[in-house]
């Protein structure tokens, strides 16, 4: 996982961890002067729901990690998860170590199937003797919506594709498609698009002739186009007129040099070539799929700053195919 991705994660584990312990203290400090008396603890797990508004269950554990509760829901106590015994539980494995208060990472719930996570808190007697856990499970759609859209990072990542393409790359050849025939016209056509009728984020299929695009006339729908359309400048006219994003990443002048790019690495070579290019111009990033099926996300400006040499491994620097 990327750091940019990691930190936004921590971030907001940070949020849920200093609202859920302290309520989780309160609860467990009552329980303790209640423990082993189970109505009494059930009763004050159904209180402390009310306490915790997106808390989905409460329970509670004893030194062993068996329960000695119910679980306490919003639709009241369900009896069939007394007894349980969640000592192998991955969400346990702190709080059995001898974490105070522990909030696991996010997993894939045992029956809604959902992304959840669970908060455990140490219950322990006046004289400091382990009593056991107070449990409490949140399902993540359910949290509040504390946290910030990740950000993409804008730096270089590269992807291996499928290793039976990779293994098979030296017995093909690029096989020249429709669109390369026609080349010439699709980029200068899409290059307008991109430019002046409001098409924020084009890929490009080489091999298979056909692009999808976005507009940011209608963000959420793409609209996909083959060859014959790719190459009729009659295209722009099922476009409205846009003027260029003044906070695109990629300034309007960029847009020709990145596709006559994509025209360069398609040709480079007979065995290593771009099967699909891809650019956004919000975040400023190029994609890039060759032909061993390797695909790499880059600034824009890096792109242009690299040669065939580069990309064909003949400068020292890379190989796209590794």
């Amino acid at each position: 996982m990327n750091a940019t991705l990691q930190e936004s994660i921590d971030r907001q584990r940070s949020i849920l961890k200093g609202w859920l312990s302290s309520s989780l203290i309160l609860i467990a400090d009552d329980c303790s002067q209640l423990w082993p008396d189970r109505q009494a603890l059930e009763a004050r797990l159904m209180k402390g729901l009310t306490e915790l508004p997106y808390c989905k269950y409460l329970y509670l554990l004893d030194e062993r990690a068996h329960q000695i509760t119910s679980n306490a829901s919003r639709a009241g106590l369900l009896e069939a998860h007394y007894g349980r015994d969640r000592s192998k539980r991955p969400y346990l494995a702190m709080a059995l170590a001898g974490a105070p208060f522990s909030l696991s990472e996010a997993y894939i719930s045992r029956n809604a199937r959902r992304p959840s996570l669970t908060a455990m808190q140490i219950i322990r007697a006046d004289d400091g003797r382990l009593l056991g856990y107070l449990g409490a499970d949140f399902d993540l759609r359910e949290l509040p919506a504390t946290q910030a859209l990740y950000p993409q990072p804008g730096k270089w990542m590269q992807l291996k594709g499928d290793p039976a393409i990779r293994s098979g790359l030296f017995h093909q050849a690029r096989v020249t498609s429709p669109m390369d025939e026609r080349i010439d016209v699709v980029l200068d056509l899409l290059a307008e698009l991109i430019t002046v009728n409001g098409v924020f984020h084009a890929k490009l299929h080489f091999s298979s002739s056909r692009a999808t695009l976005w507009t940011i006339d209608d963000p959420y729908r793409f609209r996909i186009h083959g060859i014959d359309e790719l190459s009729n400048p009659d295209l722009c006219l099922a476009y409205p007129r846009r003027d260029y994003p003044v906070d695109a990443e990629i300034p309007d002048e960029a847009i020709a040099k990145i596709l006559h790019s994509f025209r360069d690495l398609r040709f480079m070579d007979e065995t290593i070539y771009l099967r699909s290019g891809m650019l956004n111009i919000f975040n400023g990033l190029i994609g890039l799929t060759f032909s061993c099926d390797g695909s790499h996300y880059m600034p824009w400006e890096e792109f242009l700053d690299k040669s065939l040499g580069f990309w064909l491994g003949t400068s020292d620097e890379t190989s796209i195919c590794v």
